[in-house]
C-alpha cells in the first residue's frame, strides 16, 4: 500500500497510560538504566512497560553509527559504566522477568565493541535471576571473531543480531554496516555454539521488493538462523527515513508461511512486530515446537 501520510486502519493503535508503565519507568530511571524502548521510540513501549517488560540497552545511550532508520542518539559516547551489568540484573529481578532481553548501542570506539560488557551482563543475570532465560541483541562487533566468541561463551539462550533490511538498501539504511558481515556473524555463532538459538529481524516498508525479502530470508536460513521477526518500519521522527510503503497484513502471513517452509523454527511477522517485542513468548513457542519435534 502506498504511503498517503496517514496510517492505514491496521496500524492504528490506542496508547493508554497506566500506573504499571509509570512504575517501570521509575524503576529503570532509579537504577540509571537505558532501554531501547525509550531510545528508539518504540511504538509498543506503553504496552510493554504496562506488562513490566523492558529491553535493556547497555553501553550507554549514544551510538557511534548513524543508521538512517534509528532514533537512538548518535555521537561520541561516554566510557562504559562498570556497574551497569549488575544493575541490569537487579532490574530484571525487581521486574520479575522470566525472559531478559539485553541490547546495546553500537560501540565501534571500544577495542572489543562492548563484547566484554555483554558477557558480564549475562553473567550477572545468571547469578541474580538463575531461572530466567536470557536473550541478547548485539551489534556486529565489526565482525571480530574473538568478540563473538566471548559473548557466545557467556551462554545466552538466544543470540540475536538484526539484519534490518535487504542488501540493496544497506547504503541508504545502514551505511556503516555490511550485509555479508552480518550474515557471517550469525553463521559464526552457530559454528562456535550450535546449542544457542540464533535470531534476526527485518524491517519492511523501506522500499524493498517481496522477492528481495524472500532472498534475504533464504540467506539467513542458510546461515543457520533459527528465529526470524519481520515488522513494519515506522518513522520515529522527521529526521529518519520516510516510510516507502505500509505493508498489507496478508503479506506478513505470506512471509510466515514461506519462512516456515524454508526451515526457520519460528517466524513472527506483523505490523507491530519488533525484534524484542514479546520475545519471551516467541522463544517459548520456538522451544515448544522443538520439544514436540524431538519427542
Amino acid at each position: 500500500m502506498t504511503v498517503t501520510g496517514r496510517y492505514p486502519p491496521w496500524l492504528r493503535k490506542t496508547i493508554v497510560a497506566s500506573a504499571k508503565a509509570a512504575h517501570t519507568r521509575e524503576l529503570l530511571s532509579g537504577l540509571h538504566l537505558h532501554t531501547v524502548c525509550q531510545g528508539a521510540r518504540c511504538p509498543n513501549q506503553a504496552e510493554c512497560f504496562s506488562r513490566k517488560v523492558a529491553t535493556f540497552m547497555i553501553l550507554g545511550d549514544t551510538c557511534t553509527r548513524g543508521c538512517a532508520f534509528c532514533a537512538v542518539r548518535k555521537g561520541t559516547p561516554a566510557a562504559p559504566d562498570a556497574g551497569e551489568p549488575e544493575r541490569v540484573a537487579e532490574a530484571a529481578a525487581r521486574l520479575d522477568l522470566k525472559h531478559v532481553v539485553v541490547t546495546s548501542v553500537t560501540r565501534d570506539d571500544l577495542p572489543d565493541g562492548g563484547a566484554g560488557h555483554f558477557a558480564a551482563t549475562v553473567g550477572f543475570i545468571r547469578k541474580i535471576t538463575p531461572d530466567a532465560t536470557v536473550e541478547i541483541l548485539t551489534p556486529d562487533f565489526q565482525g571480530r571473531p574473538e568478540a563473538i566468541a566471548e559473548v557466545a561463551a557467556a551462554g545466552p539462550d538466544v543470540f540475536n543480531h538484526n539484519i534490518e533490511t535487504v542488501p540493496r538498501l544497506y547504503p541508504s539504511v545502514r551505511p556503516q554496516a555490511d550485509f555479508t558481515r552480518s550474515v557471517n556473524f550469525l553463521g559464526k555463532i552457530k559454528d562456535l555454539a550450535p546449542g544457542i538459538t540464533t535470531k534476526s529481524g527485518l524491517m519492511v516498508g523501506l522500499g524493498e521488493s517481496r522477492e528481495e525479502v524472500l532472498e534475504t530470508m533464504r540467506v539467513l536460513r542458510l546461515a543457520g538462523c533459527d528465529i526470524l521477526t519481520i515488522g513494519q518500519y515506522l518513522r520515529p521522527s522527521d529526521i529518519q527515513l520516510p516510510v516507502a510503503e505500509y505493508v498489507l497484513p496478508e503479506t506478513y502471513d505470506f512471509y510466515v508461511e514461506k519462512g516456515l517452509s524454508m526451515g526457520f523454527g519460528e517466524v513472527v511477522a506483523g505490523p507491530w512486530v519488533r525484534s524484542s517485542y514479546q520475545a519471551g513468548e516467541v522463544y517459548n513457542n520456538y522451544s515448544l515446537k522443538n520439544q514436540a519435534r524431538d519427542s
